[in-house]
C-alpha cells in the first residue's frame, strides 16, 4: 500500500464532517478500564523513507531459494506480463460477482471466454465460473453424482492428491456419503483389479486425476468403462493443467465431470491461494452443476450481450434447491487463467512438450547417480518418484545449495518412505537441473 499518513489538519477536518471533537469519542462504547493506554515496545512514528529502510532490511534478511524442485499440486510457470496487467485494472480487481448483469459487461464476458477455454481444454460441453480450488471442485462433482444418482459411495485412487482426498471425505461425511480408496499399481495408476471388485450398484461415482499425485498419466478410458458398465459416473481430475495442452481431454475419454486446479494458469503461487477451482461437466448436468454460468445472447437492438444464465448457490435460488453454498467467485482468478490462455494460444502445446522434455532431463540424470531407483513406470507429465535411501538429507542437500528441495511422499504414503516428488517446469533451465544433480551426487 501507498505510505500516506494523515496530517493533523487531516484529522480535524474529518472529525469536523463526522461531528466529534476528538477521535477518543469514537470509542465511547468501550468502557475505560478495556482501554489501553500506553502499548509498551511500539516505537515512535517513521518517516516514509525511515519506513521504507527498516522494511528492507527485514526483507534482506530472507533466504530466496534459486529455484524450486516441488510441485505437488502447486506450481510454479512463467506469467506473461500481460496477465498481471488486465487483472490490476481496477474494474476487474474491485468488482466482487456481477450481480447487475447489465452493468457488469466486462466481467461476463472475461467469465464466458474462460468458461468457453475450459470445455474446449476438457472436452466437454459446459464449464462452470470457477470454485474455490481444485479440492473443492472434486468434492462438489462427488456430491453431485450421488445426489443425481441416488447412490451413496464414492470410489477415489489412492493417486488421487492426499489433501483433495482429505477434503473430498470431510464433504462426503457432512452429506452422508461414504468414500471408499483404489489401490495404485505398480505403474503408479489405478489399480483396475481392485476396481472391478469394488463396483456394484451402490457406487455413484469413480474418481482419478491424470497426471495424477505422482505425475503419471492415468489411462482414463478403461475407468470410464468400468464406471460406466455399472451406471456409475467417472470424475477426472488433473494434477498440473498445462498439460490439458498436450494429453487428450478426459472429457473424450468418456469423463462425466472433469475437475481440477487452474493455478497453473497464470496465478503464481500466493503462497499457497486463493486458487482457481475448475469444473467441467456434461450437457445434461447444466441445470445441476454449482456455481454460475455465464452466456452470451442480443439485446433487443441486435448488439452482443452477456448474461448470468443459471445461478445455482442458495443467494440467488430457494436455499432448498440450491446445488452448492458456494458464494464468493473466484472470478480474479479465472479472469488471469481467460488472459493467460488467450495470450498462449496453441503454444500451450509446446509449453506441455517443454515440461516433459524437462521432467524426463531431470530424471535420467538423477537415475545416473547411485543410490537413485525409479518407483512407478507409467509416463509421468511435470512430476516424477524416485526412491533414494535417505530422502531427508537428499533434500537438506539441496537446501544448502539454495533449493526448495523434492516433496516427500512418505508424509502421506507410508508405504512410500524415503521417496521423493520431483517437478520440473519450464522455469528450470539445464543448468539449473544439472546443479541439483552435482549437490545431489
Amino acid at each position: 500500500m501507498d505510505y500516506c499518513p494523515h496530517t493533523q489538519e487531516d484529522s480535524e477536518q474529518m472529525q469536523a464532517v463526522i461531528g466529534v471533537k476528538s477521535i477518543d469519542e469514537l470509542f465511547d462504547d468501550i468502557p475505560q478500564k478495556y482501554r489501553i493506554k500506553n502499548i509498551p515496545g511500539v516505537p515512535p512514528p517513521l518517516s516514509e523513507h525511515e519506513t521504507m529502510e527498516l522494511l528492507k532490511s527485514i526483507a534482506a534478511r530472507n533466504s530466496m531459494p534459486s529455484m524450486t524442485l516441488t510441485g505437488a499440486g502447486a506450481y510454479a510457470h512463467f506469467i506473461p506480463s500481460v496477465v498481471g496487467h488486465i487483472t490490476g485494472r481496477a474494474e476487474f480487481y474491485t468488482a466482487y460477482t456481477p450481480y447487475q448483469a447489465e452493468i457488469s459487461q466486462g466481467i461476463l464476458q472475461a467469465t464466458y471466454e474462460y468458461q468457453t477455454m475450459i470445455a474446449h481444454l476438457t472436452g466437454t460441453e459446459v464449464a462452470n465460473a470457477s470454485m474455490y480450488d481444485g479440492a473443492s471442485a472434486m468434492a462438489e462433482a462427488a456430491i453431485l453424482a450421488a445426489k443425481i444418482s441416488g447412490r451413496s459411495r464414492i470410489l477415489v485412487a489412492r493417486s488421487v492428491h492426499p489433501q483433495y482426498r482429505q477434503v473430498l471425505s470431510t464433504y462426503l461425511w457432512a452429506n452422508g456419503f461414504t468414500l471408499s480408496e483404489i489401490p495404485y499399481t505398480a505403474q503408479g495408476r489405478i489399480d483396475e483389479t481392485e476396481l472391478e471388485k469394488a463396483l456394484d450398484d451402490s457406487v455413484a461415482a469413480v474418481i482419478l486425476q491424470s497426471p495424477n499425485f505422482f505425475g503419471c498419466i492415468e489411462d482414463i478410458r478403461p475407468t470410464a468403462l468400468a464406471a460406466h458398465d455399472r451406471g456409475a459416473m467417472l470424475i477426472a481430475g488433473f494434477g498440473d493443467a498445462t498439460s490439458m495442452g498436450i494429453l487428450e481431454p478426459a472429457g473424450a475419454c468418456g469423463a462425466d465431470f472433469v475437475v481440477g486446479e487452474g493455478q497453473s494458469f497464470g496465478n503464481p503461487l500466493y503462497y499457497g491461494g486463493p486458487y482457481l477451482g475448475i469444473f467441467a461437466a456434461r450437457e445434461k448436468y447444466l441445470r445441476r452443476i454449482p456455481g454460475r454460468i455465464v452466456g452470451a445472447t442480443v439485446d433487443k437492438n441486435g448488439k452482443r450481450g452477456f448474461v448470468l444464465t443459471l445461478q445455482t448457490r442458495e443467494q440467488h435460488i430457494r436455499r432448498e434447491k440450491a446445488t452448492s453454498n458456494i458464494c464468493s467467485n473466484e472470478a480474479l482468478c479465472a479472469l488471469a487463467a481467460c488472459v493467460y490462455l488467450t495470450a498462449l494460444g496453441k503454444n500451450l502445446r509446446e509449453l506441455a512438450k517443454l515440461n516433459i522434455y524437462k521432467t524426463q532431463y531431470l530424471k535420467s540424470r538423477l537415475l545416473e547417480l547411485p543410490g537413485w531407483n525409479r518407483v512407478f513406470s507409467a509416463p509421468v507429465y511435470n512430476e516424477f518418484a524416485l526412491a533414494y535411501p535417505d530422502a531427508k538429507a537428499a533434500n537438506a542437500r539441496l537446501e544448502e545449495a539454495g533449493m526448495i528441495g523434492a516433496y516427500d511422499l512418505g508424509r502421506d504414503y507410508p508405504e512410500l518412505e524415503n521417496t521423493l516428488l520431483f517437478c520440473a517446469t519450464e522455469l528450470i533451465s539445464k543448468q539449473d537441473m544439472d546443479r541439483a544433480v552435482e549437490a545431489l551426487r
